[in-house]
């Protein structure tokens, strides 16, 4: 797995090019805006798009073959690709917190631990996206993959938006429901939500596992 993960380090290397002019937009873009915290998604995000680039790259011109013909396991692969998805995307919401925390100083736009309040919030939704993406990249390919998990997205969308429009139909008053439910502290919501994220991701991986030992090459 260490080949692999070095594998993929050196990929991003040869890309640095791209990775410093997304660094340029990035730095530009806090400069410009008065709530930078947009960056630190933004960013993570970007890990995300970098990780599927790599699995892109290894299905290319049969790379699975090749690749498989090596003492190399496909469970040891799947896990690899989350261990870099999350150091990308990790590094990528680090580059982000920092640029938001300073722009923030400098323009006193918004305290330092708003940003960070602010940053670990965001960090279960790029959980939840990574969780999302490497599998459907793994099962339908590059092109198919990215039309695959837009769909699966906007149909989640759906789902949401029909049970809100039952729910109205049924009289319920979302407002006082809300109301009603107990009042947690912003420590409690923020720990539960870092941990839903994470027991996505290892579900995510497991079903990566699946899907990696069922494919023929």
């Amino acid at each position: 797995m260490k080949g692999l993960l070095i594998k993929d380090i050196k990929l991003m290397a040869n890309m640095k090019n791209s990775l410093l002019l997304i660094l340029l937009i990035a730095v530009g873009m806090s400069a410009y805006l008065s709530d930078a915290s947009f960056l630190i998604v933004y960013l993570g995000l970007l890990g995300t798009t970098f990780t599927a680039s790599t699995i892109s790259y290894d299905e290319y011109d049969n790379g699975y073959t090749f690749m498989f013909a090596l003492p190399i396991t496909r469970e040891a692969y799947v896990v690899e690709k989350y261990g870099f998805g999350l150091i990308m995307s990790g590094s990528g919401w680090l580059l982000g917190l920092i640029l938001a925390v300073v722009s923030g100083i400098l323009k006193g736009t918004m305290a330092p631990a708003d940003t960070v309040m602010a940053a670990l919030l965001m960090l279960p939704v790029i959980l939840i996206l990574l969780s999302a993406m490497i599998p459907f990249h793994m099962k339908f390919g590059g092109e198919k993959g990215r039309i695959a998990l837009i769909g699966a997205a906007g149909g989640m969308f759906i789902i949401f938006f029909v049970a809100v429009k039952i729910m109205a139909g049924m009289n319920l008053d979302l407002d006082a429901l809300w109301e009603s439910l107990p009042i947690l502290s912003t420590g409690a919501v923020l720990t539960g939500a870092i941990a839903f994220g994470i027991v996505v991701l290892v579900l995510s991986c497991r079903i990566s596992i699946s899907i990696m030992k069922g494919k023929e090459f």
